[in-house]
């Protein structure tokens, strides 16, 4: 059964914020907030805690999870960037990005993609959220909240609380997001390439 917190979203509460940081630590799957939607979200090196995501979401070890980040220093030592991917990713975070980039030795090798290498990273701009990755030091592997046959990911706690309870260990509960997808833009190449689009703007990447 999920503990829920309910926290504020300008000035979460530091006591939840380590209880819920603790929850990750000890294998748990949590449901929260981000700039587009609710995720998923699980420990970095927790692979039990990543199969029971992909379980909840019914997909196969072919979907791949994205790095939540606290910041810039964090996708830089989890992904190899040059100067020119800085620049972009210095210029467009916190935001509705999620970037893909070549991975290193510090990304397991279940979460890379198995034939480029590469990681989806992005940093979230939900206060919320940052503060909760600041608190637990490292990532969060997370997935968008949308479950099987729904055509939209889940922006409201008290519906994933009534649909997933008895499958989370938290949910978040810091007010209603939006109802999107991130925009998903591919940096190994020479020039961006868009992946998906969403709420993100492609103007700064000239993909508009």
């Amino acid at each position: 059964m999920a503990q829920y917190f309910t926290l504020h979203p300008d000035t979460p509460q530091p006591r939840l914020l380590k209880q819920a940081a603790a929850i990750l630590r000890d294998g748990g799957v949590i449901a929260l907030p981000t700039d587009s939607s609710y995720a998923l979200g699980c420990h970095l090196g927790d692979k039990a805690a990543q199969d029971r995501i992909r379980a909840i979401r019914e997909v196969d070890d072919k979907h791949h999870f994205t790095l939540m980040c606290r910041d810039l220093s964090e996708i830089a030592r989890y992904a190899q960037v040059d100067n020119p991917q800085f620049r972009l990713l210095k210029a467009n975070t916190p935001g509705s990005y999620t970037f893909i980039l070549e991975a290193t030795r510090e990304v397991p090798k279940r979460l890379q993609h198995p034939k480029r290498n590469t990681i989806g990273l992005r940093v979230p701009e939900h206060l919320v959220t940052l503060a909760l990755l600041e608190e637990l030091g490292e990532p969060i592997i997370s997935m968008t909240l949308i479950l099987p046959g729904d055509e939209l990911p889940m922006h409201e706690a008290e519906d994933i609380r009534e649909r997933l309870e008895k499958r989370l260990d938290l949910i978040v509960d810091a007010g209603a997001c939006d109802v999107e997808f991130t925009t998903v833009i591919d940096l190994t190449g020479d020039a961006p390439v868009l992946v998906r689009a969403g709420r993100g703007d492609l103007q700064p990447f000239g993909l508009n």
